[in-house]
């Protein structure tokens, strides 16, 4: 039997799935967006733990700086990849502009 999810997990998982194909969000936004301006850790853990299960838009959430958190060989190429697919342009050092293809935490694009 699954264990039920938390409120605040619930939350998360509503955030991430809110960002749109061909735009980036950050940890940080995803938490504010989920009502927990300081869960950008819990955000991680979310991502890295429940990615597959819940069938997360994983790829679309980055660093607060528009760089790709995973490390080369630990998902980089593919996030890339996915990104790029989706018309995300990233910098070789993989660098997302976030002006141009990032969003708020109300899921709109940011300005």
């Amino acid at each position: 039997m699954k264990k039920p999810l938390h409120d605040s997990t619930i939350r998360i998982l509503a955030a991430i799935k809110a960002v749109p194909r061909g735009r980036v969000s950050c940890y940080r936004d995803i938490a504010f967006a989920a009502g927990m301006p300081n869960g950008a850790r819990q955000v991680a853990r979310i991502l890295h733990s429940m990615s597959e299960g819940e069938k997360l838009p994983w790829h679309r959430i980055i660093r607060a700086d528009g760089h790709i958190a995973l490390p080369e060989g630990g998902g980089r190429e593919i996030q890339i990849s996915l990104l790029r697919a989706e018309g995300v342009k990233v910098s070789k050092a993989g660098v997302v502009d976030l002006g141009r293809y990032g969003t708020g935490a109300s899921g709109q694009k940011a300005t």
